[in-house]
């Protein structure tokens, strides 16, 4: 993947198009963004009404999130050098096609066997989706807009996943489950239709490598160690079964990397992270999704188990965060570029790693607006911090370059999101398991299997009980703070080493994507990340 000063002469200018054109191409490309990261959040709202439906426990409720999340993260960045070879429209309205019927099958699932795989697909539709969307707005709007139109994007990449959950809340309330799934599939036939009317195809101008043995070590490295992670608490963490999947999982992950070093045309070359945009960038937004998403999981089983909202009572619960991160995520663009990439990005994490650290005082006996005052500070951190991270990735590499750019961008996301459920998801199994099993003395082995597996079986246990099942709701609330309190903190804690981590190494100022008519400035980054690669 050398780089040299010659492909940023020979990049095509980005496409005349009139400005109603470009905000048409921007909508749709938002939408899109939208879908797939509502995804996951539309899922997790409906997870305890699924769980008591299909009988799922704590371990399979994260497998239903990550049979998505899984393939959409392994899948990016072979997705997005697809579309930067043959062409990005195309790249999205196959997305767009898969995700629809992958979500319509969903609908229709009667086991967790049939869920898992029809959400499988629907990951893949999302991963041909989701690099295109980034990409075409760098390649379509002139270089004075683009740091306004990623700002947009970046607020709606973390607000969907609040859209999401208002959007699922207000289906549930109405419908059963399976209508989030028939509501996903007909957004994406909008969205196919949005595409094939307002999005100009573009392409790289050069050679993409599809680097399959590259593919493949990812993939089964990142899936090997999410699998390990989610089934550490079910099998135990010292288990031969957990041991051998995250250990052969972070081989397969090194072996990745050393495949990359070698190979003549890399899907990765490792040696970009050395940039100091492209590496702070990529970690922060990683560690964002991570805590985030994760964060997710916990939250609603806390405001739908602990604090009894229904679910789209518990969706508006969490409007507010969307109404603060949209306008400060496109606020920042401006802002990074005054103050610099590392003081934003860093003090954003940092805020966020505060509000973090308040939410991991919540108990049963807390109301909403504790949890309000956390959520809202984690809220404007992120919304602080998330624009000048996607901005540094790609401002890093020249605009020849924004495929790959994308597809970082966008893995760090969803590995992140992937992890986040696996990691917190299993902080808090454990957690939850540990506080609740010394309080199952006296009920049925079948009772106290499903007492074990999650809180939302533990409290439908206490329920059948009547009066005797008082003392199991008690447990069951003490557990889940013990749960939560373990994923929250963990949350907090990679908040603080991302803002240290961006403190030390971010680039103070992140200059904008280079213009393809302004030789010098669509040098610089090119003659950056040669030296960075002629280096290694």
């Amino acid at each position: 993947m050398t780089t040299t000063m010659s492909d940023a002469r020979a990049i095509d200018p980005p496409p005349e198009l009139s400005s109603q054109r470009r905000a048409t191409v921007l909508f749709a490309m938002c939408l899109a963004l939208v879908m797939v990261v509502a995804g996951v959040s539309m899922l997790i709202n409906a997870l305890p009404l699924i769980a008591q439906d299909l009988d799922l426990s704590q371990s399979s409720q994260a497998w239903v999130v990550d049979a998505y999340a899984l393939p959409f993260a392994a899948l990016l960045m072979i997705a997005g050098a697809l579309g930067d070879r043959y062409g990005r429209r195309g790249a999205l309205l196959a997305g767009a096609a898969i995700f629809g019927i992958g979500s319509l099958l969903s609908a229709f699932a009667s086991g967790s066997g049939d869920l898992f795989a029809y959400r499988a697909i629907t990951g893949v539709g999302a991963a041909l989706i989701m690099p295109g969307t980034l990409s075409t707005i760098t390649s379509v709007f002139p270089v004075e807009a683009r740091a306004r139109a990623v700002g947009i994007w970046a607020g709606f990449a973390m607000g969907g996943g609040t859209l999401g959950l208002l959007g699922s809340g207000l289906l549930l309330r109405y419908y059963s489950w399976d209508s989030v799934f028939v509501v996903a599939a007909l957004l994406a036939l909008v969205a196919f239709a949005a595409i094939a009317l307002a999005v100009p195809n573009s392409r790289a101008t050069e050679h993409v490598s599809l680097d399959p043995g590259g593919t493949l070590l990812s993939a089964l490295g990142v899936g090997a160690v999410v699998f390990g992670v989610i089934e550490g608490p079910v099998h135990g963490w010292t288990s031969a079964l957990t041991f051998l999947s995250i250990g052969g999982g972070l081989l397969a992950l090194a072996a990745f990397v050393w495949w990359e070093l070698r190979v003549e045309n890399p899907l990765l070359d490792p040696r970009l992270f050395r940039l100091r945009g492209f590496g702070t960038g990529s970690a922060g937004l990683f560690i964002m999704f991570l805590a985030m998403f994760g964060f997710f999981l916990v939250a609603m089983q806390f405001l739908q188990l602990i604090l009894g909202y229904s679910p789209l009572k518990a969706a508006v619960a969490l409007l507010p965060q969307m109404l603060v991160m949209l306008p400060l995520s496109a606020a920042a663009a401006q802002l990074s570029e005054r103050f610099g990439q590392r003081r934003m990005t860093a003090a954003g994490l940092l805020v966020a790693a505060a509000g973090m650290a308040l939410l991991a005082t919540l108990t049963a006996s807390s109301g909403y607006w504790h949890f309000f005052a956390g959520m809202m500070i984690v809220s404007v951190g992120i919304g602080l911090a998330m624009t000048p991270a996607t901005t540094a990735i790609v401002a890093s590499l020249p605009p020849s370059k924004q495929g790959v750019a994308s597809a970082v961008n966008d893995t760090a996301r969803e590995v992140g999101g992937a992890l986040g459920i696996a990691i917190l998801g299993s902080a808090f199994n454990t957690a939850y398991r540990s506080g609740i099993t010394d309080h199952l003395g006296g009920l049925s082995a079948q009772d106290a299997t499903n007492a074990r597996e999650a809180p939302a079986l533990s409290f439908d246990v206490a329920n059948h009980l009547g009066d005797n099942g008082h003392g199991l709701i008690v447990a069951t609330q003490n557990a889940f703070e013990s749960g939560l309190r373990s994923a929250v903190l963990i949350s907090a804690a990679l908040f603080a080493a991302a803002a240290l981590y961006t403190w030390w190494r971010g680039q103070d100022a992140a200059p904008a994507i280079a213009a393809d008519d302004d030789e010098d400035d669509a040098v610089a980054p090119v003659r950056e990340a040669e030296l960075v690669l002629e280096a290694g």
